[in-house]
């Protein structure tokens, strides 16, 4: 819990206000839409085992062309991943995040 207290801080204190208040939704966005399945933090493994971390996707898809994946919802090719659809501040929010993984 601590260590996410710093990190709140650090990111507050890196980002722009708006930003950083972007990014913070955008964490909390994560943690309850995508956090029973996926790491959604700079540590950690994912619950599930598959479940990319969020940390990495930066590694496997331009951040910014997830935009159009989150806006016309996210299904994937296994039954155990539900259906995500985001409205457009909220992906606004969570690729501010996705971006903070990557610093």
């Amino acid at each position: 819990m601590r260590a996410l207290a710093v990190f709140a801080l650090l990111v507050t204190a890196c980002a722009a206000p708006g930003e950083a208040q972007d990014v913070a939704q955008g964490e909390r966005l994560a943690t309850e839409r995508c956090g029973s399945c996926h790491a959604v933090g700079r540590t950690g493994a994912s619950p599930r085992p598959n479940a990319p971390a969020f940390r990495d996707l930066h590694r496997r898809y331009p951040v910014d062309d997830l935009a159009e994946a989150l806006a016309e919802g996210i299904v994937t090719g296994h039954p155990d991943m539900p259906e995500q659809s985001f409205s457009q501040p909220e992906i606004n929010a969570l690729l501010a995040y996705l971006r903070s993984l990557e610093r």
